[in-house]
């Protein structure tokens, strides 16, 4: 079939394509939806400007206080993403080890099997 919309498919098999993924997309847009509405109802329900100080400096800044509490939560998410990044680094440094060792001792399971000699097949004569 030619080539009509330069992605190897025809004009209607493209248009199903895509109104399938959009379809597939309506539920991740609804519950994003559900999820942000009480986030913005947060953010406009707690206007209040209140001064956030660093302590051994002097150093102060003046925000309202649901950008405070978001930022602060933001930076709690991304310090655990952190140490959840770090521990499945060490996780997948342990199952690289281990299927090193596995390739290894499979290796020398076949040498082993190699190097024994085939059964000797000792043809008894009937008894006469």
């Amino acid at each position: 079939m030619p080539n009509h919309d330069g992605y190897g498919m025809g004009i209607c098999q493209s248009f199903a394509h895509g109104y399938e993924r959009s379809a597939l997309h309506m539920p991740f847009l609804i519950v994003t939806f559900i999820l942000c509405l009480p986030v913005v109802l947060f953010l406009l329900s707690n206007t209040e400007i209140v001064s956030l100080g660093l302590w051994p400096t002097d150093y102060s800044i003046n925000a309202p206080l649901s950008i405070a509490i978001l930022v602060a939560m933001a930076l709690g998410f991304l310090l655990g993403a952190l140490v959840v990044w770090m521990s499945e680094l060490a996780r997948g440094r342990r199952a690289r080890r281990a299927e090193r060792t596995v390739r290894l001792l499979e290796a020398q399971i076949e040498d082993l099997k190699a190097r024994i000699p085939a059964p000797l097949s000792l043809s008894i004569p009937p008894a006469a």
